[in-house]
């Protein structure tokens, strides 16, 4: 299976949500929080920019010398810059050498956090480090087991993993 831009993004945040998603254990289409993320994207989308889908990810927005990924907010910022990483390291292969800016709707203050990335050759070899270890998971058998943190609350896997 190819690791697309949401399992890298799951993994860093949790791998127990990365493994179930990465075998196709959908449960975020009941989510609240999954559904204004995705509400809010498709605003966004109709209004600022047009999704770009290249091979097993879909970028935001390409502008200038610039990959750019909306997010709801940066509460897991290294998962967000993990999949960016993803974006710009496809992107390379491809050819097509772009820096990376992540763009965070902070709705409670009404404002915009920017933060810009660049994929340098130790984050390449991290990445494929990274993009190994998500195939290895994936393959397991069972799913690992759940890690209970303040995040589980707002994840759409909490009844999967606590009830």
């Amino acid at each position: 299976m190819k690791v697309t831009g949401t399992l890298i993004n799951y993994y860093f945040h949790c791998k127990r949500q990365c493994y179930l998603a990465g075998n196709r254990i959908n449960l975020e289409d009941n989510s609240e929080n999954v559904k204004i993320g995705k509400a809010l994207h498709e605003t966004k989308r109709k209004t600022q920019y047009s999704e770009v889908a290249i091979e097993q990810i879909k970028i935001d927005k390409i502008q200038g010398d610039y990959l750019i990924e909306y997010k709801k907010s940066n509460s897991d910022l290294k998962a967000c810059k993990w999949q960016v990483y993803l974006y710009l390291s496809v992107l390379k292969a491809k050819g097509i050498e772009k820096k990376g800016k992540l763009i965070f709707f902070e709705n409670k203050t009404k404002t915009e956090k920017r933060l810009e990335l660049e994929l340098t050759n130790e984050i390449e070899v991290e990445l494929e480090k990274v993009v190994e270890s998500i195939q290895i998971l994936l393959e397991q058998n069972v799913p690992p087991e759940p890690i209970k943190t303040n995040r589980c609350k707002k994840c759409a896997y909490f009844d999967y993993c606590y009830i």
